[in-house]
């Protein structure tokens, strides 16, 4: 006695599912990628420069924040003005030829900021980086 079987079917290959697992791959690569972006300052408002060009950041740098209520930030550790020359005579010793972002609130006293350069510079750092942005706060590209 012959067992006549089901006709055999070719095992179908869905693509939908292979689809969606390399869309949630990619979502996933993405907030990876945005999580390892370092911002070593504090976050505030720079002032807007239409000549301001893009520098290469590396990886031993130091960024100098002054916020618009006069607070100081070494990286992300709030320092007095009067404790500055000595981190950055720290610094100095750490790295003989450091680089400094000074970043500065938009609001932020003008006076303080020179103050803040001016210690920098009497430190002996020579490269030292002013942040700006190339569009005025609140305004899209046009």
């Amino acid at each position: 006695m012959q067992v006549v079987s089901p006709r055999k079917k070719r095992p179908r290959l869905e693509i939908i599912p292979f689809i969606d697992v390399m869309f949630f791959l990619l979502a996933t690569f993405m907030m990876v990628s945005l999580a390892m972006i370092k911002n070593e300052g504090q976050t505030v408002d720079l002032p807007f420069a239409k000549s301001s060009t893009a520098v290469e950041r590396k990886e031993k740098e130091t960024t100098v924040t002054i916020t618009d209520k006069g607070d100081i930030y070494l990286n992300k550790d709030k320092v007095s003005i009067e404790s500055l020359p000595a981190k950055i005579v720290e610094l100095k010793q750490l790295d003989s030829d450091p680089r400094v972002f000074l970043n500065g609130d938009c609001k932020a006293s003008f006076e303080k900021v020179t103050a803040v350069l001016d210690i920098i510079r009497k430190n002996g750092v020579t490269k030292i980086a002013i942040q700006t942005t190339k569009e005025p706060k609140g305004q899209a590209k046009q």
